[in-house]
């Protein structure tokens, strides 16, 4: 692991490849999305953060069981944690993930304070960016990061977009931890954070965590591919890895069917799965529908410029499309 002072960023960092996919990690965080990790406080926000930031360095599966495309260079803000603290936990959600801290681009700034909403910061953060050239950026927690009003959204609004822009320009996922409010029972997920409403239309790829006795309830929110929710997991100690783990009834997102999806979610489903684009007998057959109504959704989804049709009439999806855009964050 190593510090990232905002005057001095880390050199030397190798570039990050190429990757060829639209997710980070599997159905969890989208490639270059920027995001929010919601929860109450004590929802072990952080370590699910530390444990998308291992995964996200080193290639293994985030909560031993999401496999992540393409990985690189993390560059984190602890704004409440010390650095011994966040080293700790590093080195046990590496142990659980058979990883060593310190082989892994884990990158963390130190600087004592990191304000979004004044220039000053942001130039150092988008220097830092730039310099270390990171696949994810994590910030820990908003609230730490700014001095205005977060129930304003022409408050709020500057900060999103210039992290917006930071991943715009520098190709890299931002994932921005983020409370919810404390009587936010009946409230749809996105809707509980605290603040402007913003915060979640900002989000391509949105991670909740909410307490249950014991046990911790995942959910997962996609702009532009399939949300999921019924993730259970739990702080799991195994000498010295404390780790999060999904619990041994937690059945993993990939079971879902197509059935289960709109009729466009299964469109754009059948296309980021495929290799090539397809023709329309084979995106057919992979979205169970029938010809006619396939030509009215993909005319539709054409002209929206989320689908495009090549002069061979096979379809993919779009490179202005949103469906490939990522928290990634990678989360």
């Amino acid at each position: 692991m190593c510090t990232a002072h905002m005057s001095a960023p880390c050199r030397g960092v190798s570039q990050r490849g190429q990757t060829g996919g639209r997710w980070v990690h599997r159905t969890l965080t989208t490639e270059q999305a920027v995001g929010v990790l919601g929860g109450q406080p004590k929802c072990c926000k952080t370590f699910l953060a530390l444990d998308i930031a291992v995964s996200v360095a080193s290639g293994a599966p985030c909560l031993r069981q999401f496999s992540v495309h393409g990985p690189g260079p993390v560059l984190m803000f602890p704004a409440e944690d010390a650095l011994e603290d966040i080293r700790l936990r590093l080195d046990g959600i590496c142990a659980a993930a058979n990883q060593r801290l310190e082989t892994i681009p884990i990158h963390v700034i130190t600087v004592p304070r990191l304000y979004l909403d004044q220039d000053r910061h942001r130039q150092q953060l988008a220097a830092t960016v730039q310099a270390i050239n990171p696949r994810l950026l994590i910030l820990d927690p908003f609230i730490r990061l700014h001095a205005v009003d977060e129930n304003h959204a022409c408050e709020i609004a500057p900060i999103l977009s210039f992290l917006r822009d930071l991943q715009r320009r520098f190709h890299t996922a931002v994932l921005l931890i983020h409370h919810t409010k404390k009587a936010a029972g009946k409230d749809r997920l996105g809707q509980a954070l605290r603040g402007s409403s913003d915060l979640h239309g900002w989000g391509d790829s949105n991670l909740y965590l909410n307490r249950s006795a014991n046990r911790l309830q995942l959910s997962v929110e996609h702009r532009a591919a399939p949300s999921h929710n019924g993730l259970w997991l739990q702080l799991h100690e195994n000498g010295s890895a404390t780790a999060l783990r999904l619990c041994d009834d937690a059945c993993p997102p990939p079971a879902s069917t197509p059935q289960q999806r709109s009729p466009d979610e299964r469109i754009i489903h059948a296309l980021s799965e495929a290799s090539a684009p397809l023709p329309m007998a084979q995106l057919r057959k992979r979205c169970g529908m029938r010809t006619s109504t396939l030509c009215s959704l993909l005319r539709r989804l054409t002209q929206q410029d989320r689908v495009r049709r090549s002069e061979h009439g096979l379809y993919s999806l779009a490179r202005t499309s949103t469906a490939s855009v990522s928290l990634s964050l990678p989360l």
